[in-house]
C-alpha cells in the first residue's frame, strides 16, 4: 500500500489532484476562523463550555463544521444547508411529474443540480436564523449575564441583515470549494469538506474529554473501544451487499449472437450512508428551533432542555426512531429513482424466476427493505452511541455524568464515525483507479 501511494505521488497529475484537494482543504480551515460580525466572545465561551447547557448539541455542529461553530465563522452552517436541499429535491423528483422530465432530459442533471444550488440559500438563511435563535435559548437557560450570541441581532436591521447575508455567503463559499475538489481533485468534494472538519476537531474534544474528567483512563479506553467496534462494524455494513442475480436473454443480429450473459444487482445493506443521521439530526433539533420564537414559558424551557441540550429518554429515543425511519424511507425513494427494473427490461435482462417490468420491481423493493433493516437498526444503534455512553457513566461514576455533556461517544459521533470511513473508503478507491488507468498495481482487494 504504501508503494502505491508512493507511485501516486510520483505521477504528476495525481499528485497535482492532491496538493488541490490540500489547499481547498486549507483554504477552507482559514475561513472556519474568520468570524461573523458582533459575535459576543464571552457568550460563545459559555455555550463552548463542555459543562454547560447544551454543549452536547454544540459539540456535534462544532464537530461537523470543522471548528467554525467555536469561532462562530462565516462557515459556521457547514455545507448542510446544501446536503438538506439536495435530499429535498431527491425526495420531490419521484413525486412531481415535471421534475421527473427535467431529469430525463439531456442535461436535465445538471438542471437539478442548479435548482439544488437555488434551493440551498432559503435553507441557508433559515438555518442560520435558527442556529443563532437556538443559541440564544441555550444562553438564557443557563443562567449567566450573556443572553445573547450576537447582541443587538434581530433588532438591529442592518446588523441583522449583515449576519444572514455573510453565513448564507460562507455556506455557498464552502459549497464551491466542494464543487472544485469534485472537479480538481480526487475524491467527491462535499464529503470531504465535512470529513477534514470532522478530522480536525476530534483532536481538540479529545483533548477536552481527558483534561475535563477526573477518571481520564477510562474515558481513552471507552474512545478506543467505541471507535475501533463502530469502524469494524462501519466497514461491515458499508460494504456488505445481496447480489440479486441477472440473466440476459440472447439476441441474434445477422450472422453474431449478443447477450445470454449472467451478472447480479448490488444492493448494499446500507445504501445511504450517513444522510438519515444527518436528516434526523436536524429534525429532531427542529422542535427547540421552533420553540425559540415563542415567550419564555415552562413548555418551551422543557422543550429546550430535551431536545435544545440533546439529553432525556425522549430526545434518544425520538431521535432512533427518526434515524431508522428515515433509513428505510430514503433507501426506497433510492431504489425508486434508480428504475432497476426498468432499466433491465429495456436491456433485455431478467431475474429468474420474476416477470420482468412491475414484478421485478415489486421484487427488488421487497429485497431492499429486508436487508435495509439491518442498515437501519445499525445507523439507529450507532445514532444514540453518546446516549449509552451517557447511561453507563451514569451507572459506574453517578457524579460525574453530565447530561448533554461530552462523553467518549461525542467525541467523534456516529455521524461522524460513518463520515470517515466512508470518505476514506471512496478516497482510496477514487486514488487507486488513477493508478489502475496508468497500468499500476492497486492496493485495495
Amino acid at each position: 500500500m504504501i508503494q502505491a501511494l508512493l507511485n501516486a505521488w510520483r505521477l504528476p497529475d495525481v499528485r497535482n489532484k492532491l496538493l488541490i484537494t490540500g489547499l481547498i482543504l486549507v483554504i477552507y480551515q482559514f475561513a472556519a476562523h474568520v468570524p461573523v460580525v458582533g459575535v459576543d466572545r464571552d457568550a460563545l465561551e459559555v455555550l463552548l463550555d463542555p459543562n454547560s447547557t447544551g454543549a452536547g448539541l454544540v459539540g456535534v455542529l462544532n464537530l461537523l463544521s470543522g471548528g467554525a461553530v467555536a469561532n462562530f465563522s462565516i462557515i459556521a452552517n457547514g455545507v448542510y444547508p446544501y446536503i438538506t436541499a439536495s435530499i429535498i429535491f431527491q425526495l420531490l423528483v419521484p413525486i412531481i411529474p415535471r421534475l421527473q422530465e427535467i431529469q430525463r432530459e439531456p442535461g436535465g442533471q445538471d438542471k437539478i443540480q442548479r435548482y439544488t444550488y437555488y434551493a440551498t440559500i432559503p435553507m441557508a438563511i433559515f438555518q442560520s436564523f435558527g442556529q443563532i435563535q437556538i443559541f440564544n435559548s441555550l444562553l438564557s437557560s443557563t443562567g449567566g449575564t450573556a443572553t445573547q450570541i450576537i447582541p443587538e441581532f434581530g433588532i438591529d436591521p442592518l446588523l441583522t441583515f449583515s449576519v444572514i447575508a455573510t453565513m448564507t455567503a460562507g455556506t455557498m463559499f464552502a459549497v464551491w470549494l466542494g464543487e472544485l475538489i469534485t472537479e480538481q481533485g480526487i475524491g467527491n468534494g462535499i464529503s470531504i469538506i465535512i470529513f477534514a472538519g470532522i478530522v480536525a476537531e476530534t483532536p481538540t474534544n479529545l483533548a477536552n474529554l481527558v483534561t475535563t474528567s477526573t477518571q481520564p483512563v477510562y474515558n481513552i479506553a471507552m474512545f478506543v473501544v467505541i471507535v475501533a467496534v463502530s469502524v469494524i462494524i462501519t466497514v461491515l455494513i458499508q460494504e456488505g451487499i445481496r447480489r440479486i442475480p441477472v440473466q440476459y436473454g440472447k439476441r441474434v443480429r445477422g450472422r453474431k449472437q449478443y447477450g445470454g450473459a449472467s451478472t447480479h444487482i448490488p444492493l448494499r445493506v446500507n445504501p445511504v450512508g450517513m444522510i438519515p443521521l444527518i436528516f434526523s439530526q436536524a429534525v429532531v433539533t427542529f422542535p427547540a428551533v421552533f420553540v425559540s420564537f415563542f415567550p419564555e414559558g415552562s413548555l418551551r424551557t422543557d422543550i429546550t432542555n430535551t431536545f435544545g441540550n440533546q439529553q432525556g429518554l425522549a430526545y434518544w429515543t425520538t431521535f432512533f426512531i427518526l434515524t431508522v425511519a428515515f433509513t428505510f424511507f430514503y433507501s426506497e425513494v433510492m431504489v425508486t429513482n434508480q428504475s432497476l427494473a426498468d432499466n433491465l427490461q429495456r436491456q433485455g435482462g431478467f431475474i429468474p424466476g420474476i416477470r420482468p417490468g412491475k414484478r421485478t420491481h415489486e421484487y427488488i423493493l421487497r429485497v431492499t427493505r429486508r436487508i435495509t433493516f439491518v442498515g437501519a437498526f445499525f445507523l439507529g444503534v450507532i445514532a444514540v452511541v453518546p446516549g449509552m455512553v451517557d447511561f453507563i457513566n451514569s451507572l459506574i461514576f453517578p457524579g460525574e455524568a453530565i447530561a448533554g455533556g461530552l462523553n467518549a461517544g461525542s467525541v467523534l459521533t456516529g455521524a461522524g464515525i460513518i463520515i470517515v470511513v466512508g470518505v476514506v473508503i471512496d478516497f482510496m478507491r477514487q486514488l487507486e483507479a488513477q493508478l489502475v488507468m496508468r497500468n499500476y498495481e492497486g492496493f485495495m482487494r
